[in-house]
């Protein structure tokens, strides 16, 4: 298994849109870089709240948990949390992983990005979760860089993709909320 080069990424891997590039002055930095993709964060939060008393429940997450905010920046209180999502849109070769990184620069204030692994032929805008780890309110800036992606080639392909196994993430409309889909009903039974 190998890590995937600059080169290679832009030949290799759908990033739409693509930034050959990855500084810029007074922006934190995007695009592709010697190993990853700086990925971007869009304009439209989701940032957690109590107002409802809500419980976090991944089987039965409550919509009302969230306060939705569309700016150019984004507050998120201490302590807390907020979900996002990329600018850029993927499409994962059948024989890449993606694992994704926070960015050093809002590390070192305190934020903490985690988005799960993109699994091969996974394709869709990312939801990232940026976590406040501090007692301050910490702002995230839109159209910026807010995480590394990290593509690995496996030794071989896959025998069953996101794709095959109908992810219940592919092509997630937009800013996607945790859900996990209902199981069968049981057969019936001879009584």
């Amino acid at each position: 298994m190998g890590v995937l080069p600059d080169w290679m990424i832009e030949r290799d891997v759908k990033i739409v849109p693509f930034a050959p590039q990855q500084t810029r002055p007074g922006v934190i930095s995007y695009g592709v870089t010697s190993y990853g993709y700086d990925v971007r964060v869009d304009r439209r939060f989701k940032v957690f709240t109590n107002v409802w008393g809500s419980t976090v429940d991944p089987k039965r997450f409550d919509p009302q948990s969230f306060v939705d905010v569309e700016a150019d920046s984004c507050l998120i209180p201490p302590n807390s949390f907020a979900l996002a999502e990329t600018v850029e849109y993927l499409e994962v070769p059948r024989d890449v992983l993606c694992v994704c990184v926070g960015k050093s620069t809002y590390a070192r204030c305190g934020i903490i990005v985690n988005v799960t692994p993109l699994e091969p032929e996974w394709r869709g805008r990312v939801t990232i979760e940026i976590s406040n780890t501090t007692p301050l309110p910490a702002r995230i800036y839109a159209n910026e860089g807010i995480a590394q992606i990290i593509f690995l080639r496996g030794e071989a392909v896959c025998r069953t993709s996101y794709a095959d196994k109908k992810g219940k993430y592919q092509d997630q409309p937009g800013l996607t909320l945790p859900f996990v889909p209902a199981a069968d009903p049981p057969p019936p039974t001879d009584s």
